[in-house]
C-alpha cells in the first residue's frame, strides 16, 4: 500500500530517556540469555533492477519473484554486468551464484508476486499477474519442476485475477489473492487444487483479497490472512481458518485485529503461528501477533508501529521485515524515530533481540523489505530498497550465521581534561553494534593499551563514558580509543593529547 502517516507517539525528554534506559536493560539481558542470531552484516548478494516481492527456497536453489528484468552483480552500480531476467530468477542458495534456470513472465502488468515450493521441494508454485511464460499462454499461476527447471504442463489453472500467496501440504495446492474467478467457476479470493492442477469443491466466500495462505492440516485448518472483513457470512477481521477440504469456517479471530489492519504475511514454528500486520488510519495494528494452532489462542502481541511485511522463524526467532518506527511498549522496543526495517524477537515473549540491520525505503511504495525466506542458515530478504546498512544494494540481501564480519558503528570522540594532580579522566559517548549488544572500548596511551572498559548499548542509547587513567605528575601523554566487538575492532581515533596537573605548590613556598 502507498506510504501511510502513522500517529507518531509524543514524549517529554524525561519519558524518552527513562523508555531508553529501560529498554536497553531488557534488550541485553535478553541478548545475554537468549538465542543465537544470525550476523547482521549482510553477504554479497546479486541485485535487481526493480523489486522483489517474493523469495523461495527448494533443493539448494533460491527462487527470486517480483517486477524487474535484469540482474547484476553483488557491489555493480544500476545499469553494469547486467543479466537479463524477466520478473524471476534463481540462485545458488550457498554461495549466491545466478544460475541459468530463467523463465520470462509476461504479458498485462506482469508480476510475479508469490512463490511457494511443495515439501518435498520438486515442484515451485509461481502465482502473479501474467499472461505469458516464455512463448505459452496462462492466467497468473503456473508450476515448474525444480530437478528441471522447466514449466509443467498439467498445473495451468485459469485464475482472473492477481495471485498474492500459495501454500501447499504436497497433495492440495492453495491460491489467494484478488480474483473472485477460476476455471470460470466462482472462488472467492481463495481456491485450492490437486498438484496436477484441478480445481477442488473447496469454498470460502471471502470478502476481500488474501495475501497470505498457512496450511496446518495436522490440526485440521488452513489459516487465511488478508484485507478482508467477512468470510463465510460472519465477521472475521483479516485472519480466519477454515476446513481445508471444504473451506468452512473453523477457529474465528475476534478482537485480535483492528477494522483497518491486513494480515501481510504467515509463519509457522512448531505449534504455533505468527504472523505481521498492516494498519492504515488512526488505531491501527502494524506488528506481530503469536498464536497457538490447535485452538488459536494468542499467546502474545507487540505494537510497534510500522507496516509488518513478512515474518519467518528461524532458531526461536522471529525475523520480521517492516519498516518499525515506534516499538515503545513492547520488551527491548525503541521510542518513536527512525525506520528499522528488521527486527528479531524471541518467539516466546516478543522482546525484541539485539539484531539491527537496516534498509533505506526504496522504490516504488517505499516501505523497503518485504519478503523473507530461510535457505538452510541463511536468511534471504527481498524488497523495493536501494541500500543495506548504508551501502548501495537494490532488492535483494542476505544475513548468515557468521563470522561476524563488520565492526561497531562509529569510533568515539575523545575528550580529556585534568584537574588532579596525577589524573587524566576522559570521556566519550559509546559506540553502537547492529548485532552485539556488549562492546569494549580500548584505550590506548601513547600507542599502549592502558584499559579496556565494556559497556552495553543500542543506537537510541548511548550512554556517555568515563575513565581515569593514573600517570605522573606534569607528564603530557597521547590517548586514542577502539571500539570492537570481540572479533572486529574499529581504526583508533585520532590522538588526543592531554597534560596531567602537577603538584600544588605548598602554601608559602618560594
Amino acid at each position: 500500500m502507498p506510504r501511510k502517516s502513522t500517529t507518531r507517539t509524543v514524549t517529554t525528554a524525561s519519558a524518552v530517556a527513562l523508555l531508553a534506559a529501560a529498554s536497553l536493560t531488557t534488550a541485553v539481558g535478553a541478548q545475554a540469555r537468549g538465542p543465537k542470531l544470525l550476523t547482521a552484516a549482510p553477504l554479497a548478494t546479486w541485485q535487481t533492477n526493480g523489486i522483489v516481492w517474493s523469495v523461495e527456497y527448494a533443493r539448494g536453489v533460491v527462487y527470486v519473484g517480483g517486477t524487474f528484468d535484469r540482474v547484476r552483480p553483488p557491489g555493480a552500480e544500476p545499469g553494469e554486468k547486467e543479466t537479463a531476467r524477466k520478473n524471476f530468477a534463481a540462485f545458488d542458495a550457498a554461495t549466491g551464484r545466478l544460475l541459468p534456470c530463467a523463465h520470462s513472465f509476461t504479458r498485462g502488468a506482469a508480476t510475479v508476486r508469490a512463490l511457494k515450493a511443495s515439501p518435498d521441494g520438486k515442484v515451485l508454485y509461481v502465482g502473479g499477474s501474467f499472461g505469458r511464460v516464455d512463448g505459452s499462454g496462462v492466467a497468473s499461476a503456473v508450476a515448474l519442476d525444480t530437478a528441471t527447471c522447466s514449466v509443467r504442463r498439467d498445473f495451468r489453472p485459469a485464475v482472473t485475477a492477481t495471485v498474492r500467496a500459495i501454500e501447499t501440504t504436497g497433495g492440495t495446492v492453495y491460491l489467494g489473492g484478488d480474483f473472485t474467478v477460476v476455471n470460470g467457476k466462482p472462488r472467492k479470493h481463495l481456491a485450492s487444487f490437486t498438484r496436477k492442477g484441478r480445481l477442488l469443491p473447496f469454498r470460502a466466500d471471502i470478502d476481500g483479497p488474501v495475501h497470505a495462505v498457512l496450511a496446518a492440516p495436522d490440526h485440521g485448518k488452513v489459516l487465511v490472512g488478508g484485507d478482508f472483513q467477512n468470510v463465510n457470512g460472519r465477521t472475521e477481521r483479516a485472519l480466519v481458518a477454515v476446513h481445508p477440504q471444504n473451506g468452512s469456517t473453523v477457529t474465528s479471530f475476534p478482537e485480535w485485529l483492528p477494522p483497518r489492519a491486513s494480515v501481510k504475511s504467515l509463519a509457522r514454528g512448531g505449534t504455533r503461528f505468527y504472523l505481521g500486520a498492516e494498519g492504515r488510519g488512526t488505531g491501527i495494528f502494524d506488528g506481530r501477533i503469536a498464536g497457538r494452532l490447535s485452538d488459536g489462542k494468542m499467546l502474545w502481541k507487540d505494537f510497534c508501529l510500522g507496516a509488518t511485511q513478512a515474518v519467518v522463524v528461524h532458531g526461536n526467532v522471529l525475523y520480521s521485515a517492516s519498516h518499525s518506527h515506534y516499538c515503545g511498549r513492547t520488551p527491548g522496543g525503541f521510542p518513536d524515530g527512525p525506520r528499522r526495517n528488521f527486527l528479531a524477537q524471541s518467539v516466546d515473549d516478543k522482546r525484541l533481540l539485539h539484531w539491527f540491520p537496516d534498509t533505506d525505503d526504496g522504490l516504488g511504495e517505499g516501505v523497503g523489505p518485504r519478503t523473507l525466506v530461510m535457505a538452510g542458515r541463511t536468511l534471504w530478504a527481498g524488497g523495493e530498497f536501494t541500500t543495506v546498512n548504508g551501502r548501495a544494494q537494490q532488492s535483494l540481501t542476505r544475513f548468515g550465521t557468521g563470522p561476524r564480519n563488520k565492526a561497531p558503528e562509529a569510533v568515539p570522540r575523545l575528550s580529556g581534561t585534568s584537574s588532579r594532580a596525577g589524573k587524566v579522566t576522559l570521556t566519550w559517548r559509546a559506540a553502537w553494534d547492529r548485532d552485539d549488544a556488549e562492546l569494549t572500548y580500548l584505550i590506548y596511551r601513547d600507542g599502549r593499551l592502558v584499559a579496556s572498559p565494556k559497556q552495553r548499548s543500542v543506537e537510541w542509547h548511548r550512554p556517555e563514558m568515563r575513565y581515569t587513567d593514573s600517570v605522573a605528575r606534569g607528564s603530557r601523554h597521547r590517548y586514542a580509543i577502539a571500539v570492537t566487538d570481540g572479533k572486529n575492532t574499529t581504526p583508533r581515533s585520532k590522538p588526543l593529547q592531554v597534560t596531567a596537573v602537577a603538584a600544588k605548590r605548598p602554601t608559602g613556598a618560594r
